[in-house]
């Protein structure tokens, strides 16, 4: 296993330390393993999609207004 050192800001660190019973070393693993998990799925299902970006653009827009709609009504 590799190390890898990160820089936080102090007032995270302080509450972080407040819990001292956490393993804050595997909480990082886990939180870094499933953004790859994610990542390579998105990759995947990208690869396979016919979709352009064009149409992803058009789609999210679709998307965007139907759900303002929503919170109007």
């Amino acid at each position: 296993m590799v190390n890898v050192t990160l820089s936080i800001p102090s007032e995270l660190k302080h509450k972080m330390d407040s819990f001292e019973e956490i393993n804050w070393s595997a909480v990082a693993r886990e939180a870094f393993d499933e953004k790859v998990n994610d990542l390579e799925f998105i990759k995947k299902f990208k690869a396979k999609s016919t979709i352009t970006e064009a149409d992803a653009i058009k789609f999210g827009r679709e998307l965007n207004a139907n759900l303002a709609k929503r919170r109007i009504a």
